[in-house]
């Protein structure tokens, strides 16, 4: 066996035990939904260090000194995002926090935990992917965003999107997913359906969005099936990335 050879049963064995783990042991297939429409895209796409370049400009250079609203006088360090520059897949949460706000990454306490099990089910790493949030600052106890909280960052994220120019957003939970396509309807309607992100940026309009629930929620409400719409919601992503579960026996076994 070669270590490339090596190397795959490696991360198709850690895909099927985060798959395991989200479901409780059970594989579901996914309900499959009619995928969007892609409008053309704007502007010509930026290679990779440029892309890693222009996010690093707008993070130390504006995000960081940050002083728009007031949840800039309580945070301890903005959480601007991380992932590959060049990622199909980015991940919109609502906003960090207490362990973001101390370490300056998102997504990295309980819930992290949780996305990236999420993200190791789908085949893939978080450093293949690129997460951010609708605020780079914490509301104070974890609240959700307040409007002009969203509005004072709102800049920043679609500057971020024009950047990073994926090919699908998964929005998770309701903040995100209303603030991005501009809805009201609730994450309970809206998860599972493939949806169109709105023209809020060049290059943007069309982009294909699938909501679905927060890790945090999920693991408040950690019901076998909540985890199966999950996996479902993932499993239509990973259809149209082209990602493809490993190969396994029958269900159970």
């Amino acid at each position: 066996m070669t270590s490339q050879e090596a190397s795959h049963l490696i991360g198709a064995a850690r895909q099927l035990l985060a798959i395991e783990e989200l479901l409780g042991g059970q594989y579901v297939p996914a309900e499959r939904n009619p995928l969007p429409e892609i409008e053309p895209a704007g502007s010509p796409e930026l290679p990779p260090e440029e892309k890693a370049a222009a996010l690093r400009a707008i993070d130390q250079g504006e995000v960081t000194g940050c002083t728009q609203c007031i949840l800039s006088r309580s945070r301890t360090l903005t959480v601007f995002g991380e992932g590959s520059p060049d990622a199909n897949l980015v991940f919109v949460g609502e906003g960090p926090g207490h362990d973001e706000d101390v370490s300056g990454r998102p997504f990295v306490g309980r819930a992290g935990e949780k996305l990236a099990q999420m993200i190791h089910a789908m085949g893939l790493t978080r450093e293949q992917v690129y997460i951010c949030n609708i605020v780079k600052c914490r509301p104070p106890n974890n609240r959700a965003p307040a409007p002009e909280e969203a509005a004072a960052c709102w800049g920043y994220l679609v500057r971020q999107l024009e950047i990073l120019r994926p090919k699908v957003i998964v929005t998770l939970g309701n903040p995100a997913t209303k603030a991005l396509l501009g809805t009201t309807i609730g994450i309970t309607r809206l998860r599972g359906t493939w949806q169109r992100l709105p023209d809020i940026g060049d290059g943007l309009g069309g982009t294909p969005v699938m909501p679905t629930f927060h890790p945090a929620y999920l693991l408040r409400q950690y019901t076998p099936d909540n985890r199966r719409k999950v996996w479902s919601d993932l499993q239509q992503v990973m259809d149209l990335l082209g990602l493809k579960p490993p190969k396994r026996g029958a269900p159970g076994k």
